[in-house]
């Protein structure tokens, strides 16, 4: 039906906003999965480190995974970090996934930091417990060049960005060709 493929720093709200959207989606009739990057590279993706070609890797698998949901008319939400625009513009070409970058500056995030991600991969090199390989401090994260829509959650509350999100999906779901576009659950 639809693959989302949503892109952004972490502690941006990808997964919060796609669980959000999922049990809004869901309570009007809609069949939705959240495919969560985090929860994937414990499973599917274990296999997977932090290089370049692992993450464009990780980002192909979880498209794959996607796809599969989508074709069984079930609108599927990639929320990853995603981190560059390659990955992306893949997943738009081989599965028309439209992207939503979940964005929120660097500053706010590091003062949201409720993992403490941020904290450690800001520690000198060198030190025990430095974090490398983090996306936006010490690993690159390409903003995207093509987006669909825009989410800034440093602007929007959380309710406030899902109903944009979810005002979104509906539009796409009722505009697409895919036969179940329109079938509820």
């Amino acid at each position: 039906m639809l693959l989302l493929q949503f892109t952004g720093l972490s502690g941006a709200g990808k997964t919060t906003l796609a669980q959000l959207v999922n049990q809004r989606l869901t309570a009007i009739g809609y069949s939705v999965i959240v495919i969560d990057g985090d929860s994937y590279r414990k499973t599917l993706n274990h296999d997977l480190g932090f290089s370049p070609a692992d993450r464009l890797e990780n980002i192909r698998r979880l498209g794959h995974v996607g796809y599969e949901f989508v074709q069984q008319g079930i609108i599927a939400i990639i929320a990853a970090i995603n981190p560059y625009e390659s990955g992306r513009q893949k997943l738009r070409e081989l599965y028309n996934a439209k992207t939503i970058w979940i964005d929120c500056p660097i500053q706010q995030l590091i003062l949201r930091d409720t993992k403490g991600l941020y904290h450690k991969a800001l520690l000198p090199d060198g030190h025990q417990d430095k974090l490398y390989h983090f996306t936006g401090i010490n690993d690159v994260f390409e903003d995207p060049l093509q987006v669909d829509l825009y989410v800034n959650t440093q602007q929007l509350t959380e309710e406030e960005a899902c109903e944009q999100l979810t005002d979104f999906i509906l539009s796409q779901v009722k505009s697409s060709t895919h036969p179940l576009a329109n079938q509820r659950i």
